[in-house]
């Protein structure tokens, strides 16, 4: 090798040092969302989709870059069926190479991917699936969840109904999602002196409720004190309005006990003034700088208030955001020792993944149900904010 050839391979060499770092940095951080956007929940992954797409533009600013990074989302539809749902995740980190996953929206779908996370050693924020096990006795070390727990949903319904001598009913969805639903909801009536007397666990696809609300009505018929059917359901079928035109109140004495909802689903509730329940957000019920923002946004763009999934994808959002920012890399190791015990800011207001279980703990609601002139839907109306430091959320995983 001659000297010219030889300074020309130093000169290479040091632009490679010079510009090297910057091409690094510039390649994207990969995030894959999980989400059903074929199928039942087809609404609630849409809001999800949506919110995590304004919650990224929030925490950056609108540049949509955390470390000097592009932030890329890679959206894949499960279409709410498990063993598709693990398949895309499978192939979100052994091909696409994603940093980190977010969603799905099933707790089916959720409980056939959390081996998965496990698998390729990366984190899945769970958002929005409900079911405790997630958490609970299926999790292991690579899940958070940014969404809220049954037993979170089951104390808020506790303390807008709980009570001595109340009895309630469940007309629930018959897998994970609704039995976890009564099960903790079992626990958290229990604790006010109230009691689950009866269960029904049906079909997702049905639609005639008449045989389970006539056990029902049998099941209560010789009962003294306050009595509730309690619906927890999620997606199409909501069987609200077809008990409701039953007038199970004035024929048998037996009161409609509501969950919050997305806002299709609260138009149903308009003919449901003062029933109560609990609630994980409405667009009017927090009040921060972030749901300020998020409801301004949201009315400009789309001429409609936020609803119920779109803020649970923005808080999944923000939670990846914060954690990227606060470990400075997408080292798996590094973010779960950042993200346990994590404190971030939602439209909710504070959360904090807790260590234990990595289950964010977050403010939820007790509502009545009103109505506004104007409003096209029943407006559950906050009657209690019950802080997260206020309510005892079992830990329920096995510590794996």
């Amino acid at each position: 090798m001659n000297k010219k050839q030889f300074l020309t391979l130093i000169c290479l060499f040091l632009v490679f040092l010079v510009f090297s770092p910057s091409l690094k940095a510039e390649q994207p951080i990969k995030v894959a969302q999980l989400a059903c956007l074929t199928g039942p929940y087809e609404a609630y992954a849409k809001q999800a989709v949506e919110g995590f797409r304004l919650g990224l533009e929030y925490a950056t600013n609108g540049t949509f870059k955390v470390l000097g990074r592009p932030i890329e989302v890679i959206v894949k539809d499960t279409h709410m069926k498990p063993e598709m749902g693990k398949q895309l995740l499978t192939a979100a980190f052994q091909d696409d190479k994603v940093d980190l996953a977010v969603g799905p929206v099933s707790s089916a779908v959720a409980m056939a991917c959390l081996p998965v996370a496990k698998e390729f050693k990366k984190i899945l924020i769970v958002e929005p699936a409900v079911a405790d096990s997630i958490t609970g006795k299926a999790w292991n070390r690579y899940i958070f969840r940014t969404g809220r727990n049954s037993s979170q949903d089951a104390i808020a319904g506790a303390a807008a109904i709980g009570g001595p001598n109340v009895h309630v009913a469940y007309i629930a969805q018959d897998y994970t999602f609704g039995r976890d639903g009564v099960a903790t909801a079992k626990e958290a009536l229990g604790a006010t002196g109230a009691a689950v007397v009866h269960e029904e666990y049906m079909p997702l696809n049905t639609v005639d409720f008449t045989a389970p609300a006539q056990r029902i009505i049998k099941a209560m018929d010789k009962l003294e004190g306050k009595k509730y059917i309690a619906i927890y359901w999620a997606g199409k079928n909501n069987p609200t309005a077809k008990l409701n035109a039953m007038k199970l109140d004035k024929r048998y004495g037996i009161s409609l006990a509501v969950g919050g909802n997305i806002i299709d689903v609260l138009k149903t509730y308009k003919t449901l003034v003062g029933a109560e329940g609990g609630n994980y957000y409405y667009y009017e019920s927090p009040k921060n700088e972030i749901n300020d923002w998020l409801v301004k946004e949201h009315f400009k763009r789309f001429n409609a208030p936020p609803d119920f999934f779109t803020c649970g994808g923005m808080t999944a959002a923000l939670a990846v955001v914060k954690a990227l920012k606060t470990a400075g890399t997408t080292d798996t190791e590094a973010l779960i020792t950042t993200m346990e015990g994590m404190h971030f800011q939602t439209p909710k207001g504070e959360m904090v993944f807790r260590k234990e279980d990595h289950q964010a703990l977050q403010d939820m609601y007790a509502f009545k149900i009103t109505t506004r002139e104007g409003i096209a839907w029943g407006i559950p109306e906050v009657t209690r904010v019950i802080s997260y430091k206020d309510m005892d959320i079992p830990i329920r995983n096995t510590g794996n």
